[in-house]
């Protein structure tokens, strides 16, 4: 069964998430170590993890797999939920697949050394816009919709 795995901490859409998989009656899996209200939505279970570096990575990567999607803005997690075959869309509605993954994983990588090497340099990434959040719904519907679909073709 399809189930829809948040990496809850930074993520700007979490509402965004459960009106789709509200609407479509998907189990939300809101991951976290901690900080979140409980939401009391028959839909979402809460997954507190222990505090430390990337613990609430590893348990969605433990888990996911095919027929499932994952909404996240960690590179490297993303990649190894693409690996296990699971859906995965980050917070301005850009799905990471197989074909995009390694160009999207080493630019990451290529970002991260060139900020290491010029320690004053300042600035992040874009700020999010209603334009992401609107790609987002639209994106997360589409792909919860095939995932469900891929689920129901397996039986």
């Amino acid at each position: 069964m399809t189930a829809l795995y948040i990496d809850a901490d930074a993520c700007p859409v979490k509402d965004e998430a459960l009106r789709v998989a509200e609407r479509l009656g998907v189990r939300m899996l809101l991951v976290s170590n901690g900080g979140l209200r409980i939401s009391p939505h028959p839909l979402v279970e809460m997954v507190f993890v222990p505090d430390g570096p990337d613990l609430a990575d590893i348990w969605i990567a433990e888990r996911a797999g095919r027929g499932d999607v994952v909404v996240t803005g960690d590179i490297p997690l993303a990649a190894k939920c693409v690996a296990a075959g699971a859906r995965v869309l980050k917070h301005n509605g850009e799905a990471l697949t197989p074909a995009n993954i390694g160009n999207v994983l080493a630019t990451r990588d290529l970002m991260a050394d060139l900020r290491a090497a010029d320690p004053f340099r300042q600035g992040g990434g874009k700020g999010f816009t209603k334009a992401d959040r609107s790609r987002f719904l639209d994106a997360l519907d589409r792909m919860l919709r095939a995932a469900i679909k891929e689920g129901t073709d397996d039986t």
